[in-house]
Formats: structure tokens, sequence, C-alpha cells
């Protein structure tokens, strides 16, 4: 059986294709020859377009890769920020290097100029969001990649010596969590609710009216949180 060849299958299909192409062009067209002529070089364009776009490899990567950059800058993702920060939501969480509040260390004697303490409701000054303090730093402890994107050259020294707390908010759905280490600059108290937040049963007992009651594992950290500030 001979091998069909490419020229001869484009030369089948456009024997095969010509008596329909004429019969639509009469019907599309009108009956006379000039009519029929520019229905013909209309035809003949939109194939051209069809060919160089839909119908090319090379447009439909074009054209995905735009959509993609459209996608990334409608959510406000971009793939290197993206890189870069997963680590840091993942330390924020937890982490073994002691940053972001995550040290294991007691925290006693507690300095008097760390004014808020763990359990304490809380308003962060920017945003106006309310969270609950679940651990604090007496000075800023955090990679320097982290510093280098949060604070300006001039702000990274007034910073370095700011007690910084690690804070939980209450995130966009019902379930999920917005975990933040912020300055004491940017907090304040914030007394007489009790914020719906996920996971603060794995840090405190119960709410007092006034603040939470950290569970004994946690109070055993921050002994001198439980104290009343005089």
């Amino acid at each position: 059986m001979p091998q069909l060849t490419r020229p001869a299958v484009l030369q089948l299909v456009l024997l095969l294709s010509a008596v329909p192409a004429q019969y639509l062009i009469s019907r599309w067209s009108g009956t006379t020859v000039t009519q029929r002529y520019h229905a013909s070089a209309r035809l003949l364009r939109i194939w051209k377009d069809l060919r160089t776009s839909y119908l090319n490899g090379t447009a439909w990567m074009d054209w995905a890769d735009q959509q993609m950059s459209r996608a990334k800058s409608l959510v406000g993702l971009e793939e290197e920020e993206l890189k870069d920060s997963r680590p840091i939501e993942t330390m924020l969480l937890d982490n073994d290097l002691e940053f972001f509040g995550a040290s294991k260390k007691v925290r006693s004697p507690r300095p008097p100029y760390v004014f808020l303490r763990v359990g304490d409701v809380v308003m962060e000054s920017k945003g106006h969001m309310v969270g609950v303090v679940v651990s604090w730093d007496s000075e800023l402890r955090a990679p320097q990649e982290w510093v280098d994107k949060v604070y300006s050259n001039s702000e990274v020294p007034k910073a370095e010596n700011t007690p910084h707390y690690k804070v939980l908010f209450s995130g966009p759905g019902s379930s999920s969590l917005l975990v933040a280490y912020l300055p004491q600059t940017q907090l304040m108290r914030f007394t007489g609710t009790m914020p719906e937040i996920p996971t603060l049963e794995n840090y405190f007992s119960h709410f007092d009216g006034e603040r939470f009651v950290m569970q004994p594992w946690l109070s055993e950290m921050f002994p001198e949180d439980e104290k009343e500030d005089k």
C-alpha cells in the first residue's frame, strides 16, 4: 500500500474541501463574481489568522504564558516571591533556630520594657486586626533576609532593640490562621473581647474575660506573664 506523504495529504485535504468551500462562499457572499471574490479573500485571511495563532504551537505557548502571568498578578504572587516566602512562613509557625518567638528558653526575669504578655488580646495598629499574643522576644530575633524586607536600613537599629511578639490572627476563612511577628510599637492591648481564632486551644485553657489563660506547658516558658502588672 503506497505511503501518504505530508504534501499528498495536504493536497487531498484541499481537494476535498474545495467543493464545500465554494458552496459556503456562494451561500455566504452572494451570487456575483465580485462578491464571491471578496468572500474568498476574506476566507483566506481568516484561515491565515487561524494558522498563525490558534493552530500554531508557539502562539499557544505565548498565550499560556500570558494567562499565567495575568493570573499571578491577579493574586499578587510572583514565582520568585513564592520561593522566598515559603520558608519564612514555615519558620513563623515554628523553627529550631529560635526565630520569631520560637525559643524554648524560659523568659524570666521578664524585662520591664516588655509591656505585653502571652495571652493578651491585642490590636495591630496598621490594619486594626485583633489577635492574641502567644510568644515574645525581648529583642528582634529573625533571619536577616526577613529583617531586610520588613525594615529599612534606618529602622533596623531601633527594631533590633524593640520587643517583638508572635501574634495569631484569624484569617479570611473560618478555619484559616494568620501568624505575625510584630514589634511592640505596632501593638496595643485590646480588652473586653474574645476573638475567635483557630488553634488557640493549643496555647490556652480558657478566656477569663480579660485575657487568655496559658496552658501549663506555655506557662512554664513565660512564668511571669501570669502575674498582673502593677
